[in-house]
């Protein structure tokens, strides 16, 4: 699936996110924790190596818990920790700060014994877009200092926020990276809205959405869509789906673009059930 999304302002994102980690002691990572593996930027990763780090899984409601769990401990390590969050209720969030400090521990004792007190610790927000960065400084500062908003790519410019927990925060924009390592990651961001629809063939990603969700969902898939059965081939499924829902079209025709947005819109929503895309260790399996 030809995919061409790289605009300038996310190398500039890049190049800013280096210069500016030294102004900050520990960075919040936000992934999407359908799919924690591709939501995660090869090429921020590089650069925050070393760095203590908290990784939010968010929209954690929407998925499957016991992967999410595995999740957990699969990033979990000396200096990263792992939560699962629901940015857009606040779920999870409150165990931000003593994971902060708990991580800070030393560099804070050394502070105090210099005599410092009243310490602001200075985070840097990092994710893909349409990831809920915005959503999580919002809740995080009572209000709507960031813009919010269903497309990729809204927060275009770096600010600092300050909360009433004793963190500071310092946004950055939503940033992708140059080149998809394989088309499976490319699929997931596109599954999940990261990459807007408007370069996507949308017809062609809901039919990899159904072939996806009968491999590895299929009762969540036929429950949702009243399906007696899913078929060996996902177009028969998909066409099956458009029949139940009525996107037809003069002639008994499905109306494949019209069917694509509902079915992408419910998947996003979560109303097809808790699903995870992705699975700790797959990734090393296929290589051996």
């Amino acid at each position: 699936m030809a995919i061409n999304w790289f605009p300038g302002h996310m190398k500039k994102t890049q190049r800013e996110i280096k210069e500016n980690l030294k102004l900050v002691d520990a960075v919040i990572e936000i992934r999407d924790a359908r799919i924690p593996r591709s939501s995660a930027n090869p090429d921020i990763e590089k650069l925050l190596e070393g760095k203590p780090r908290i990784i939010l899984l968010n929209k954690s409601d929407l998925t499957d818990s016991n992967v999410t769990k595995e999740w957990i401990d699969y990033l979990t390590n000396d200096i990263v920790r792992v939560l699962e969050v629901n940015c857009l209720k606040g779920d999870g969030l409150k165990n931000i700060k003593p994971m902060l400090l708990n991580l800070l521990k030393e560099k804070h004792d050394r502070l105090r014994a210099k005599g410092m007190v009243n310490i602001m610790m200075r985070v840097m927000v990092v994710g893909i877009p349409n990831v809920g960065k915005s959503t999580f400084i919002n809740k995080m500062a009572r209000n709507n200092i960031a813009k919010t908003g269903d497309r990729p790519g809204v927060t275009k410019s770096k600010q600092w926020i300050k909360t009433g927990a004793g963190i500071e925060l310092l946004d950055t924009p939503g940033v992708l990276w140059p080149k998809f390592e394989d088309d499976e990651t490319a699929l997931n961001l596109a599954f999940t809205g990261a990459i807007k629809d408007e370069i996507m063939d949308i017809e062609e990603l809901a039919l990899k959405l159904v072939d996806r969700l009968q491999e590895s969902y299929e009762a969540k898939l036929k429950e949702r869509y009243k399906l007696t059965e899913v078929f060996e081939n996902p177009l028969d499924t998909l066409d099956a789906i458009g029949k139940k829902r009525g996107t037809l079209i003069s002639g008994g025709q499905i109306d494949y673009n019209r069917l694509a947005v509902i079915l992408l819109d419910e998947f996003r929503a979560g109303k097809m059930g808790k699903i995870s895309l992705e699975r700790p260790g797959e990734e090393e399996n296929e290589d051996n």
